[in-house]
């Protein structure tokens, strides 16, 4: 099978089916089928048998992780910087105060093979990122809803699961 992500074919499925995934995860929310996390934890571990982040890092390429103060001292350090230097150098603030990238793509992301120069001391945001598999998906939902139209593993899986509850019916 295939891994590799084609990101200009991604973006046509995600501008076809975008609407119609987002009312589909709208209605898993209000409509919380039994055993939902474990159908989700199974359904992530197949999409992760099909994509290959490395093929595509639209993630690293469009959005920016929250950076927390421990990020900041964590990375800072790896850096040989101070925290202030590094937030000065590297991040901004956004409207509601937390600490983003100040560019697009991540200063950290190697465009040439799609590595982080930074993988080892990472933000959290993107160690934990697309956050398939968070113990209540419930919660996660909204996060999916956004994550759809940059992640195609987040859109794989939700495609998965949609088809999978049709079938249900």
């Amino acid at each position: 099978m295939n891994k590799t992500v084609n990101l200009r074919s991604f973006k046509q499925k995600v501008r076809h089916n975008k609407s119609v995934f987002k009312r589909f995860l709208t209605k898993l929310e209000k409509n919380t089928p039994r055993g939902l996390d474990a159908i989700a934890e199974k359904t992530s571990a197949e999409v992760w048998e099909e994509v290959d982040c490395l093929s595509c890092a639209n993630c690293c390429k469009t959005m920016s992780p929250t950076y927390t103060t421990k990020d900041v001292k964590r990375i800072s350090e790896h850096l040989k910087m101070t925290p202030k230097a590094f937030r000065d150098k590297w991040l901004r603030k956004d409207s509601t105060g937390d600490w983003m990238n100040k560019t697009e793509p991540c200063q950290f992301l190697n465009l040439e093979n799609n590595y982080c120069s930074i993988y080892e001391v990472r933000p959290a945001d993107c160690a934990g990122f697309p956050h398939h598999t968070k113990k209540r998906m419930k919660q996660y939902i909204h996060v999916h809803q956004q994550n759809i139209e940059y992640c195609p593993a987040t859109y794989k899986l939700v495609e998965k699961m949609k088809d999978l509850f049709s079938q249900k019916k």
